[in-house]
This record gives structure tokens, sequence and C-alpha cells, in this order.
């Protein structure tokens, strides 16, 4: 009898190790959150309500996933949330912008870096552009660094927070052109900043590029340059920051994708790993992105912990530079 209760519960160990080992094979059994470190309307939040749309498929994760807002401070509120409090148990996501998070982590006062995080895949990457109000004097880049000269620090314009990618495409404009500007971020994020600058509050805005693209075709403002090295398919029409004369890389290129927190199940994260940029690449998800103008790029974890590594090195140099 004995060795028949040995024998048994070896077996039952093994099972239970073997589930172990799986990372929760059954995994997710319900519904799973997506945490948004910025408010409903903005870039981020329009994205990721598109992105995961297919999440309940039983070609995707089987279940759905809802949204859940915290915004405030430049993406700072849900981030710190997200790496202190949320359950590392694969039922808590996190969308990440990148240079966002990071360049926020190396200007200090947040308890979150790359180590607080496992990427899960990235969808889209959204260049930072500049805009004014569609009835501005502004027309072109020089229009707008000539007025900075002529009044220094009186050139007031928007973007969704400070060391976003916004903030760092404006720091890279003031060493560029050699003038001093106001930048003013705003608390409710791009979606926020563009109203500023579409009500007139201030004379302009760095803003996303799928963003100043929906509110360009709405007829509400003039996009007048592209912080990327090259012109992006939605906006042909619109230079680069480079082509219009200034030394401007890509450094403030927007990457948005899906994490978990550190101490996430390696079961769960390999399961997720394995699923979602396969979801991202949904026919439906593709077209709907493109009639918003938002930018797709997808990339795998191990693709995407390469871009973190990169960044962070990029952004450490940067940063020390302005």
């Amino acid at each position: 009898m004995k060795k028949l209760l040995a024998g048994a519960a070896i077996a039952l160990a093994a099972v239970t190790g073997t589930a172990q080992a799986d990372g929760h094979a059954n995994y997710p059994e319900r519904p799973v959150m997506l945490m948004v470190s910025y408010g409903a309307g903005g870039a981020t939040d329009f994205q990721a309500r598109i992105v995961t749309m297919t999440a309940g498929n039983e070609d995707a994760l089987g279940m759905p996933i809802a949204i859940i807002n915290k915004p405030g401070a430049g993406g700072r509120v849900g981030w710190n949330w997200f790496a202190g409090q949320a359950d590392a148990d694969g039922y808590t996501m996190g969308a990440y912008n990148v240079p966002h998070f990071i360049a926020q982590s190396i200007e200090g006062g947040v308890s979150y870096s790359t180590d607080s995080f496992e990427p899960i895949a990235n969808w889209g990457a959204d260049p930072a552009v500049f805009v004014v109000a569609a009835d501005s004097a502004f027309n072109s880049m020089s229009d707008v660094v000539g007025y900075a000269k002529e009044n220094p620090g009186k050139l007031t314009f928007s973007g969704a927070g400070l060391f976003v990618g916004h903030h760092i495409a404006a720091l890279q404009l003031e060493k560029a052109a050699g003038v001093k500007l106001a930048y003013i971020p705003n608390n409710k994020g791009g979606a926020g900043a563009m109203k500023a600058v579409i009500a007139g509050e201030v004379l302009g805005g760095v803003n996303n590029l799928s963003d100043a693209f929906r509110a360009r075709e709405a007829g509400n403002v003039k996009i007048l340059g592209v912080f990327d090295l090259e012109r992006n398919d939605f906006l042909p029409d619109v230079p680069t920051l480079k082509e219009q004369g200034y030394d401007i890389d890509n450094a403030s290129v927007n990457f948005r994708g899906v994490m978990v927190p550190k101490g996430t199940p390696q079961g769960v994260i390999d399961k997720l790993a394995a699923t979602v940029p396969a979801m991202f690449e949904n026919s439906r998800v593709a077209s709907r992105m493109k009639a918003g103008g938002s930018p797709m790029h997808i990339m795998t974890r191990d693709e995407v912990l390469e871009m973190w590594a990169a960044r962070e090195e990029t952004l450490k140099e940067l940063l020390a530079g302005l």
C-alpha cells in the first residue's frame, strides 16, 4: 500500500511539474486587461483598441482584451502603477511607448526602467510631426524657426508630456535650429495637446503623425515637418526636418507595443510572444490602422528586446547632449 501511495505521489508531482513547466497551458482562462498610460482618444489608446480587437478569436488569445486608461504626467502615472502594483500573472498587460518610458527612467524620478518589464511584441512606429492650426500664418518650418529667432522663448507649442517623444523632438529642434522654444506639456496627453493647437491656445505643437493625420483630414491643422529619416507614406507631401535643413534623426519616433510586468511566468510570456504578433497581423487590424493614419511596424519579442537596448543607449547619449 505504501508503495502504491508513494507511486501515486510521484505521478502527481510529475503531472504538477509538467503543468508548471508548461506555464499555464490553459492561459488565458478569463479576459485580459491592457493598461494604457494615456487618455482615451489619443493615438496610443486609439491604436491599442484596434490592435486588440481580434483578441477573442480562436486563432488569437481566445479571450477579449479590455483597455484601462491610467493617464498622467506623460505616462509616468500608468507605468509607475504597472511596475509596482500590477499583478504579474499575464492578466494585466501594459502598452509601452518608446522612447517615452526609457527616457523618463534615464532622467529619473520614476520607479521603472527597462528591467521592470518584459516586452511581448511591437505593433507600430509613429513619428513625431510639427503641427499648426489650419489658419496659422506658419506654412513651413523656416517660418516657425524665423519667428522663434525673432521672439526667443515666445513660440508656444504643445506636446504630450515631459521626456516623451514629442519633448525629445522639441529638444532636438531647439538644438538643430539654435532657438529657444516654449514647450508646454499637456496633462491630457496627445489628444489634449492637439486640442490646444486647434483651439489656438498655443502657436503650434509636436504630436503623433497618426493624431495629426486625422486632424488634417478633418481640416483642423497643417503639418509642417516629420521628425524621421524619410518621408512617411501617410504624408508623402510633408518633408522631414532633415530635408528642411535641420540635423534631426529618428530618435523621437514613437514605438508602441505590449509588455507584461517583470515576474510574469515564462510560460505565459512564451504564449503571448507566440500569439500577439500574429494578432497584430490580422487583415482587419491592418485596414483599420491604415484608415486611421496609423503606421504599423510589427516586431517580435526578441526584436523588441534588441530595440529597447539600442534605444536606451541612443537616449543616454542624446539626453546627455541636450
